[in-house]
């Protein structure tokens, strides 16, 4: 049986508080350590929010009354979310899985590579910065690409079990992302875009679809934990 077939998958088609979410992914970690749920993945957008992951820096929250800021379990820094961001959470049972949380993080950062490739768009994983980027070519001689952030992650694991998961610029204000500095990057060397940004005229039906096409090859097949 294909491991898609045994993961239930939500889309929430109106936006989504984020306090909700995160109690209702807490509800549903516990719904998976009992055996009374199925893994879950869950595509939805928040209303604008910044969030706060466990290594937050308060100077890096630029302009703390634009917006709601929320202190989360996640790890990382300050975050946006926002409407025409895809924000994936990823419940996931790592018990039978092998708990590699370094594993698991690789699988995440390639779903989001091969999604992005969908759209012929080159994601690309750094070494020294958390998240999935993308290379623009300056266009001016003698002078360097610019980097430019187009996905975060942050999780958490409850029991070997996932939550929080990644967010996928797909048509996002990019100029909220001003009020901080997102995930603690340089703004003078490295920026944040997005599919649309990058000239793709890509809906959120469209990500959904490659995130779902993508998802068995990143992930491969689950497997007990020997250890």
């Amino acid at each position: 049986m294909s491991i898609i077939d045994n993961i239930e998958w939500r889309i929430s088609e109106m936006p989504v508080d984020y306090v909700f979410a995160v109690q209702e992914m807490e509800n549903r970690v516990a719904q998976i350590n009992s055996g009374d749920a199925l893994e879950l993945i869950w595509l939805l957008e928040h209303p604008s929010i910044y969030t706060a992951g466990s290594s937050a820096r308060y100077e890096d929250l630029l302009e703390p009354d634009r917006f709601p800021v929320h202190h989360t379990g996640r790890g990382g820094q300050f975050t946006y979310h926002g409407p025409g961001q895809r924000i994936v959470y990823v419940m996931l049972d790592l018990n039978q899985r092998g708990r590699d949380v370094r594993g698991f993080v690789l699988d995440l950062e390639n779903w989001v590579i091969a999604t992005l490739a969908q759209f012929n768009v080159k994601g690309e994983r750094r070494a020294d910065r958390i998240g999935i980027w993308v290379t623009e070519d300056a266009g001016v001689a003698d002078t360097s690409p610019h980097e430019d952030k187009i996905a975060a992650i942050g999780i958490r694991i409850r029991r070997w079990i996932t939550y929080h998961g990644l967010a996928l610029n797909v048509e996002p204000n990019l100029g909220h992302f001003t009020g901080i500095v997102p995930c603690g990057i340089d703004r003078q060397r490295f920026g944040v875009t997005s599919l649309v940004n990058l000239g793709l005229p890509v809906s959120m039906t469209d990500v959904d679809v490659a995130l779902m096409e993508t998802f068995e090859a990143a992930f491969q097949q689950p497997k007990q934990n020997t250890a």
